[in-house]
């Protein structure tokens, strides 16, 4: 019986569960890079460049996270 379920589980995971846990790991993904934006436009042009950046560099420094 534990066979039977621990197969069935293996399914679901890989085939169709596996659909949401890929969608659901890009949302995360997509959030972070937002989060990341949002928080470096705030900072001052001085305080970026105490941190080694610059405006431009911002999209590229949150698409990497």
């Amino acid at each position: 019986m534990s066979a039977i379920e621990m197969n069935r589980n293996a399914a679901v995971v890989g085939g169709f569960g596996n659909v949401f846990v890929r969608f659901f790991s890009m949302v995360a993904a997509w959030n972070d890079a937002r989060l990341t934006r949002r928080e470096l436009n705030r900072l001052t042009d001085r305080e970026l460049d105490d941190i080694g950046l610059t405006r431009g560099d911002i999209e590229s420094i949150a698409r990497a996270r």
